[in-house]
């Protein structure tokens, strides 16, 4: 990948990567160890407001969950940049977990994380395409209807 080939089909695409969001507790927005980058959870926030709080099946609709797993995507993809001092070392996105806080009857968690997935593959293309899991929760931290956490290949 190349920093400024990213760089260029975000302006593209009319994203704007939002600052690379802080840790809120003990741990480390990423780790880099033997050509992997284990970026960590993020929970979707605008201008430091959670996006969307709540539960999908009740509170938030599929819609909106997919608008904040986009958001913590891109969020994990500033991060990921910020770790790396750019995107030049970055190969592909390899998998991604999307937490879904949803009712117990709640079945389309693969329609909320489907925002994640296809931000990742319109910004990076092919090296965006990644394995996934979609997992429900009875609650996420902020009360986030969603949590997005994804490991990248890259290069040493």
């Amino acid at each position: 990948m190349n920093d400024a080939a990213i760089l260029a089909r975000l302006s593209e695409l009319d994203i704007e990567l939002p600052p690379p969001p802080v840790a809120l507790a003990a741990y480390v927005p990423c780790v880099v160890e033997g050509g992997l980058a284990f970026v960590s959870g993020q929970v979707p926030a605008v201008a430091g407001a959670v996006l969307f709080p709540g539960h999908l099946g009740d509170q938030v609709a599929i819609e909106e969950g997919a608008q904040a797993a986009r958001q913590a995507a891109l969020q994990a993809l500033a991060v990921l940049r910020d770790t790396l001092h750019g995107f030049d070392r970055l190969t592909r996105v390899l998998q991604v977990t999307v937490f879904v806080a949803s009712t117990p009857d709640f079945t389309d968690h693969p329609k909320v994380a489907n925002g994640a997935s296809e931000v990742l593959v319109e910004i990076l293309g092919e090296a965006g395409a990644h394995a996934r899991a979609a997992i429900g929760m009875a609650a996420l931290p902020l009360g986030a209807c969603v949590e997005v956490a994804l490991t990248a290949a890259v290069t040493p």
